[in-house]
């Protein structure tokens, strides 16, 4: 089989991981990434034939195995992540998965299912968190275990968990300090689910209609 040409790339997580290099360095590291994609593990000859001097800026983004190569933590993780996923389907496909008659029955939809998918394309088992930072994480971490305490909720499926966080990023208008304040809010409150800030202008509008009520009132 073909090798895999793809690994999942997380926009975000890049973006922080490189705050701060120049475009120079930014570049010297995407090679380096696209070059272990390829070729595995690297020497540190090879890293120095491909971007030189610049090795001294960006090599704290790679560790050492136990060769002595270097290589990126985050995409040997994603590698073996898309790896894993895809020897599934296949696993599927030849119905290695399927352990009960009950489940025998399945193969022939199943197969036919999953002949459809193009494994070469990048596709996902994890959740999408939209946000990945650490605080965003904590937060959602916080109110999984608010759920579970308050209402004996659990997400008992990524596609419930993963509409939820969809709801979220949605309502937040796809801020992550809006999406934190909005999780805070309903832990706070005791709520089942989401709702969407009042912006000042909407709060400022509330208190001024409730004025006008009370002295309206006051004249009947």
């Amino acid at each position: 089989m073909a090798k895999d040409p793809a690994f999942l790339f997380y926009p975000n997580d890049y973006i922080g991981g490189t705050m701060g290099m120049t475009f120079e360095e930014k570049g010297a590291y995407m090679e380096l990434l696209m070059m272990q994609f390829n070729r595995g593990h690297m020497t540190s000859h090879m890293i120095g034939q491909t971007i030189g001097q610049l090795w001294d800026k960006v090599q704290d983004k790679f560790i050492q195995d136990e060769k002595g190569l270097w290589y990126n933590n985050r995409l040997e993780e994603e590698k073996n992540k898309r790896k894993s996923f895809t020897q599934s389907r296949r696993n599927n496909i030849s119905g290695n998965n399927q352990y009960t008659k009950k489940q025998e029955k399945k193969v022939g939809y199943m197969t036919s299912h999953m002949e459809d998918v193009n494994e070469d394309v990048n596709e996902s088992i994890d959740l999408i968190y939209y946000f990945n930072s650490e605080n965003f994480i904590n937060s959602w971490n916080d109110w999984k275990s608010y759920k579970l305490t308050e209402h004996k909720f659990k997400y008992k499926a990524l596609k419930s968990e993963q509409a939820a966080l969809t709801e979220l990023y949605n309502l937040s208008l796809k801020n992550e300090v809006t999406a934190i304040k909005i999780i805070n809010k309903s832990i706070a409150n005791g709520w089942k689910g989401f709702f969407s800030l009042k912006t000042e202008q909407e709060k400022n509008k509330s208190v001024s209609s409730n004025r006008e009520k009370q002295i309206n009132s006051s004249f009947d």
